[in-house]
């Protein structure tokens, strides 16, 4: 047994990144000129050649092959959040009636999907079919089910940008620029790129399929339009960190084996809050590449589960009553040369560029709290943000103990007395060294400082985590822009660094707030700051197009004004169609399943009323009347509901995609919410052979 666990631990540096035609193997498979250029391009973002692309491909698809791949895909992430992709074999015909293996680096570099059935938001006519995907260099290619995925950005014939990952690299791009110019008025000059970095933390649900297949509303939706809760939840906490089930076990463990074949850092797995809850946490990585390994977890997650009969969720809110899943989005800025600009560092020189990269990151957060609030809006994550189980709607940023005193003495010009006391002069040689903050993590907070990064804590489960990273890769340069713009202008470099980090942090403190998010006082004190509290989706999402945040994206060329408001347009939509399916569900099941089953069970006890009066008059019914009664005002009410509801979704209006959201938002969800309330109620009194569907009970516990 020993044997065996050690063979499996020395074969996973082999195992790891062996799909993956990353660094290791280019050095291998390509001649060094052509290496050489090809990192060039990586690196600097410099042109590719076609001749040296010719090679490249060449050189993939003879890898490929030798892997088993008889296809290759040009992989993309349009504005579905899903990944897309078209497969082509790398057959091409001879003149004697067979074929051979080819792959050009013109089929390298570019790709032409049909783009008329992706959301564009009004960028195109559904007629303009002609779309293009680009190689993007920079993310590794990789093999999966016998195909060659070659990571892409997409955009339309017109050159308008639809898809996640171009802007993604825009904003990566944009926040190095920025971060340069400031490192070299510290005397940086050896650092050529500055690298964002994400830690993505995934949380999912694994449940029966068995149980999934039988409800309507998981299949159709991702969650549970209705469910009672069972005698016991997470009230114990004794699943959280708990003891993993063998089942559940058997999946994690060739969940991570899949994963480490693709290069994916799985790193640590565990049992989550609630019953059935589950979390992967991958180690950092850079940022584009990390968006593209968040999307394979997140699919291959659900195609393993299906191999263990066991079906995965993504959904922000599979179940009322017990913990969603969030996905903690763990972000930070590094020097190609691998300084953490987040880390206060150990000495007076390294403590004043953090500190000015740090209150670079509080004015961003500040500023554009807004956006980060987009970042993370959607129907799913409504039912989550606020529940007291995840950071509040209110976007604020903590900062633990030690920083706070360092940025009050900063701004008040009074003693820091962390080590020694000393007035808190921001000069690059006399700032007093201070360590690492050693405060305890507030999971209440939607943006956390964690050391040498910040944790932004609102992001859905199922969610993309490019859309949050191109607002904090963009606000971020910005604020590094402004900065680096007076910092070069400078008569005196240190009394100017002094007035723009004190500056900052007395205009924008109001944002820092380390208490408890969920408690009803903070809502209070966050609206006397003057703090957003946009609670839902459709409240935020039309902010997008605000002019403060069009003048941001456009002046750092990450979006255009007209690629802004068509993903606005596509938010608002995906919201009323998602609400819209889960309305037309929650109609089905009730016509179909639930009032049949009430009126059943109904009758059952009619039956048996009738009967126990037949032998005898004075017996005890009360029982039985007193059901009869509660259960036939619940099916009649749910009647009532159910015809209201019909007509509600004859009548969405058709004129605005806001228009439309606030309709879904303020009628129909309210509407379904009130049937959730009288289903669940019925549910505790109907017998359980007669209720239609798995209950909570079967689906989170028996796993």
């Amino acid at each position: 047994m020993n044997g065996e666990r050690n063979d499996m631990m020395s074969s996973v540096p082999e195992l790891f990144g062996s799909l993956v035609f990353n660094d290791d193997v280019m050095r291998d498979k390509l001649p060094k000129d052509v290496y050489k250029s090809l990192r060039q391009t990586i690196d600097r973002g410099t042109d590719i050649d076609i001749n040296v692309a010719n090679v490249v491909a060449n050189a993939m698809k003879d890898w490929a092959v030798e892997h088993g791949a008889t296809h290759y895909t040009h992989w993309f992430q349009p504005l579905t959040g899903i990944t897309a992709e078209k497969h082509d074999s790398f057959i091409s015909p001879t003149t004697n009636g067979r074929v051979i293996m080819e792959f050009s680096g013109k089929e390298l570099i570019k790709g032409e999907p049909d783009a008329s059935s992706f959301p564009s938001g009004g960028l195109r006519a559904t007629f303009e079919a002609r779309g293009y995907t680009a190689w993007d260099p920079t993310s590794y290619a990789f093999i999966k089910d016998g195909s060659l995925y070659i990571p892409t950005a997409f955009c339309s014939y017109g050159g308008e940008v639809l898809d996640k990952k171009t802007p993604l690299l825009r904003s990566m791009e944009d926040i190095s620029e920025q971060a340069l110019r400031v490192l070299r008025l510290f005397g940086n000059t050896s650092a050529r790129r500055v690298i964002t970095t994400v830690g993505p933390e995934q949380e999912y649900f694994l449940i029966d399929k068995k149980y999934y297949e039988a409800r309507k509303d998981l299949m159709f939706t991702g969650r549970t339009l209705f469910g009672s809760k069972p005698p016991k939840g997470q009230e114990l906490e004794d699943h959280y960190f708990g003891s993993i089930k063998p089942r559940i076990s058997a999946f994690m463990k060739e969940l991570d084996e899949e994963l480490w074949k693709l290069g994916i850092y799985a790193k640590t797995k565990h049992n989550e809050v609630a019953p059935a809850q589950h979390e992967l946490a991958p180690i950092f990585t850079t940022t584009n590449i990390a968006s593209d390994h968040n999307q394979l977890t997140m699919e291959m997650m659900k195609k393993i589960a299906e191999r263990h009969g066991l079906v995965c969720l993504l959904h922000e809110k599979p179940f009322s009553g017990v913990n969603g899943s969030g996905k903690h989005n763990n972000w930070s800025l590094s020097t190609d040369k691998g300084q953490n600009l987040l880390d206060p560092g150990a000495t007076p020189y390294e403590n004043a560029q953090f500190l000015l990269f740090f209150v670079a990151v509080i004015k961003a957060v500040d500023e554009y709290q807004d956006l980060l609030r987009i970042s993370a809006a959607s129907a799913g994550n409504d039912h989550r943000l606020g529940a007291n189980e995840a950071p509040p709607a209110i976007v604020s940023m903590f900062i633990g103990d030690e920083l706070e005193e360092v940025i009050e003495s900063i701004e008040k010009g009074t003693d820091y007395k962390g080590n020694k006391k000393q007035n808190m002069e921001i000069g690059v040689h006399v700032l007093p060294n201070f360590p690492k903050d050693t405060t305890d993590r507030n999971r209440t907070s939607p943006f956390a400082f964690t050391g040498n990064k910040s944790e932004f804590r609102m992001l859905g489960s199922n969610q993309s985590i490019s859309d949050a990273n191109i607002v904090l890769n963009t606000a971020v340069a910005e604020e590094l822009k402004q900065f680096a713009d007076e910092l070069e202008g400078a008569e005196d470099f240190t009394k100017t660094l002094n007035e723009i980090i004190r500056r900052t942090i007395k205009e924008h403190k109001r944002i820092i707030f380390n208490g408890d998010g969920y408690a009803d006082a903070w809502q209070e004190e966050a609206a006397k700051r003057g703090l957003l509290n946009y609670k839902t989706a459709v409240e935020a999402i039309p902010h997008f197009v605000d002019e403060k945040n069009v003048k941001l994206f456009t002046s750092h060329n990450v979006f255009t004004e007209k690629e802004m408001i068509s993903r606005t347009d596509i938010l608002l939509e995906i919201y009323s169609k998602t609400i819209n399916i889960e309305a037309l569900t929650l109609i089905d099941m009730v016509k179909k399943d639930i009032l049949p089953a009430i009126s059943a069970y109904t009758g059952e006890l009619a039956s048996t009323l009738a009967a126990k009066l037949a032998v005898c008059e004075d017996v005890d019914v009360s029982m039985e009347r007193a059901e009869i009664k509660e259960l036939s005002g619940y099916q009649g009410r749910l009647y009532a509901l159910v015809t209201e509801l019909d007509a509600q979704l004859e009548n969405v209006p058709g004129t605005g995609a806001e228009n439309t959201a606030v309709y879904y938002r303020d009628t129909v969800v309210a509407q379904m919410q009130s049937m959730r309330e009288v289903i669940d109620a019925a549910e505790q009194k109907v017998s359980g052979e007669y209720w239609p569907v798995p209950t909570y009970l079967d689906i989170i516990f028996r796993v």
